[in-house]
């Protein structure tokens, strides 16, 4: 019997011992591909996640005026011009958001400026239908600064822009810097080289006056007559 006993466990024993060994062998790829799937996962997740991240594409604004921390920000492309202005710090007890477009989406390079109730009370005084603000803004198309990229543009019929546009042979000085790429030296240019050599004749004779080429010319032939 005992030999028996002895026979079998020479047996079982191995046995156990081999199935002991395949299970835990088992067991550990089990493990080891879990661990490899879950690696997978989380490296596909990331590179989901840096994807996003490309596609949401910074950019750099310029906010001036009555905000109270003005600079140059990042934000993200599409961005409100009033995410501009909640990033600065807010607007100040001045500030007048009259003719500032709080909607509009930004763009890398914008410049924000927001005006005071001053500045807004001065351009009522200017205009000349001085009853609504938006009238003025009609009739000119513009904020007083025409690098203020946030301001609310109208769009206008052919004739009043022909109406708008500002004459090189009669504009006061004033009123050509009004235009685009014309700033205080090229107007006085300008100025005086029609007093020299008489009115243009063509727009395209603003080219003759120093300082105005071609290239100057393009941006704002559109904005100009004689």
């Amino acid at each position: 019997m005992k030999e028996i006993i002895k026979k079998n466990l020479k047996i079982i024993i191995p046995a156990l011992i081999t199935l002991l060994i395949t299970s835990i062998t088992i067991a550990y790829f089990i493990t080891q591909n879990k661990n490899i799937e879950e690696a997978d996962i989380e490296l596909e997740q990331q590179e989901i996640k840096d994807e996003i991240k490309e596609e949401i594409k910074k950019i750099k604004i310029d906010i001036k005026g009555e905000v109270k921390k003005p600079g140059v920000y990042e934000l993200k492309e599409n961005d409100r011009v009033s995410d501009a202005i909640k990033i600065s710090g807010g607007l100040t007890e001045n500030a007048d958001t009259e003719l500032i477009n709080l909607s509009k989406t930004l763009k890398d390079e914008m410049v924000i400026i927001i005006y005071n109730k001053y500045e807004i009370e001065e351009i009522r005084q200017k205009s000349k239908e001085p009853e609504t603000i938006i009238k003025y803004i009609e009739k000119k198309c513009t904020c007083p600064d025409t690098t203020n990229d946030a301001c609310i543009k109208k769009e206008i019929s052919k004739e009043e822009k022909q109406k708008s546009k500002i004459s090189i042979n009669t504009g006061s000085l004033e009123e050509l810097m009004q235009v685009e790429g014309i700033g205080e030296s090229k107007a006085k240019a300008i100025i005086k080289y029609r007093e020299e050599n008489g009115p243009f004749e063509t727009i395209e004779d603003i080219t003759k006056v120093s300082g105005i080429g071609e290239s100057t010319f393009e941006k704002f032939k559109n904005n100009i007559t004689i």
